[in-house]
């Protein structure tokens, strides 16, 4: 008996010291972004393939261990900022500025939208010199590039000390969903936003941006899409069986969602299953389609929706064609298709590959 406890030991032991030398090899980063309230500089952070960790805090004060109170009182030194801990292998400093500068009014040197104070003004908290270089490059491109009537008053501070906010500020989005939606609503950030970066709305059809999809408030979306495109996929609806654009596509390309442009199935997995809707056997990225239980017509299905729109685009089926045994039932009106010969102009260039090999 104890030398099989000496055994199980001696390899537990064995397994944590190779786990450590994994965890070694891979070097996180840290980046640390003041926009104003906290609350709203998470979650476009969160959603980055390779960000780890995002937190709430407060930096460049000059007291120990400030708590909320202090801080929105001013008079402490200290800003709202967020953390973030992220993989330089999977995305880099200069994508998490190009984020950083479009969840902000640059230009304010007091404050952001209804905050107002010191405590609520922007800032780039460099770690290091490579990141003080790009930020400052940034910085300057974006003075340049006419997107404002006023200078870019953004400071870039070196590092200093860095304090968790209280717990409950943590996540605030998923906590307190409602009362998030409606603060960034009512401080006026998400119409600002909409109104400075509308040309890289447009833009987000692309497969170079959608990663970086920020989605439009409401409002917008009720203006960009039709009243069946808003139906069913923001309010989980359904369009007519055989009265729909794509059910009998036979066009070569891909089909990406129709307000963030990510990319989701290819012609090469479409079917006719005779339900009327598009079907395919599987999906083109799988990364961007994210499946729910759906219980809502008194039987249990499984949804599927796309990962950066969170667009409801359908249901999955276990009754599809070999080789999978699957049938992704999509509608039509939460799909945009790109014929082959569009992919390279349209920005998915790297797709063509798949249709040349059918030649």
């Amino acid at each position: 008996m104890l030398g099989k406890i000496i055994n199980a030991l001696f390899l537990s032991l064995i397994l944590f010291l190779m786990q450590s030398n994994l965890s070694a090899d891979v070097k996180f980063e840290k980046a640390t972004f003041a926009g104003g309230c906290f609350w709203c500089m998470e979650y476009p952070f969160e959603k980055l393939e390779g960000v780890i960790e995002v937190i709430s805090g407060y930096t460049g004060g000059h007291k120990d261990n400030p708590t909320y109170g202090e801080v929105s009182a001013g008079g402490t030194g200290y800003l709202e900022a967020v953390q973030i801990v992220y993989d330089p292998a999977k995305t880099t400093y200069a994508e998490l500025l190009d984020v950083f500068w479009r969840q902000i009014d640059p230009t304010d040197p007091s404050g952001q939208f209804v905050d107002r104070g010191q405590q609520y003004v922007t800032a780039i908290f460099y770690h290091n010199e490579e990141q003080k270089k790009l930020a400052e490059k940034s910085k300057e491109e974006l003075n340049k590039s006419g997107r404002y009537d006023k200078p870019v008053v953004t400071k870039i501070i070196k590092a200093k000390k860095f304090y968790k906010a209280e717990d409950y500020h943590q996540d605030y989005y998923k906590k307190s969903h409602t009362r998030y939606k409606s603060y960034r609503i009512n401080s006026g950030r998400d119409q600002y936003l909409e109104k400075m970066w509308e040309d890289k709305m447009e833009t987000n059809n692309t497969k170079n941006n959608y990663k970086n999809f920020e989605k439009p408030i409401e409002a917008a979306l009720k203006e960009k899409l039709t009243p069946l495109q808003y139906n069913v996929t923001q309010e989980n609806g359904t369009e007519k069986a055989f009265k729909n654009e794509y059910w009998d596509n036979k066009g070569e390309g891909i089909y990406v969602d129709i307000i963030s442009g990510e990319p989701l199935f290819s012609s090469l997995d479409k079917y006719n299953s005779g339900t009327g809707w598009p079907s395919f056997t599987k999906t083109l990225e799988p990364e961007n389609i994210v499946k729910k239980e759906d219980k809502s017509l008194f039987t249990k299905r499984t949804e599927v929706r796309s990962k950066h729109a969170d667009s409801h685009l359908g249901h999955l089926f276990p009754d599809g064609p070999e080789p999978t045994g699957l049938r992704y039932c999509i509608n039509s009106v939460a799909l945009r298709f790109i014929p082959k010969e569009d992919l390279e102009k349209e920005g998915y260039g790297e797709y063509k590959k798949l249709f040349e090999k059918q030649k």
